[in-house]
């Protein structure tokens, strides 16, 4: 009988360690994978570049001072996270091209200020590479409507 009383003991306390650390993987999720911060990266590259060719030519003919430099510096994190994209292969060297990509935005954002230009929506280091790329994906698709047609629509994540 005793032995019949240890056996369950063990059984239960065994189930409630692996409920324990069931719970604990399920609440800490893992990095992204390689892939998924690939096409972070590639995204935040494309959206560089997309900022910069959106930048209106007659405003950087005549862009002088502060907004010109922030035009060059935005060109060379340009260049500089494609060559960094092309030779990436971890997740640390993606989130290093995505670091690269969001400071191009920022002097991509402050020409377009300095040019008395719509600035649109500003990346921040909060929103685009802090924590886990996965949670920094959702949080800005929320923050980034887009347009499709006549409708509005944001993003879902």
């Amino acid at each position: 009988m005793k032995l019949a009383v240890l056996v369950a003991v063990l059984l239960i306390a065994g189930a409630v360690v692996a409920v324990v650390a069931r719970r604990r993987s399920v609440d800490r999720p893992g990095p992204a994978s390689g892939l998924d911060a690939e096409a972070d990266a590639n995204r935040w590259v494309v959206r560089l570049g997309g900022s910069l060719a959106g930048t209106d030519v007659r405003a950087q003919a005549g862009a002088g001072g502060s907004a010109a430099q922030s035009l060059t510096e935005a060109a060379e994190h340009l260049r500089t996270a494609r060559a960094q994209l092309a030779e990436a292969r971890t997740s640390d060297q993606y989130t290093q091209v995505t670091r690269t990509a969001v400071e191009g935005l920022r002097h991509v954002h402050a020409a377009r200020t300095a040019l008395g230009v719509d600035p649109g929506a500003q990346a921040t280091d909060r929103t685009a590479v802090s924590g886990p790329l996965d949670h920094a994906v959702r949080v800005v698709r929320r923050s980034e409507p887009s347009r499709t047609g006549s409708r509005s629509v944001t993003a879902a994540s």
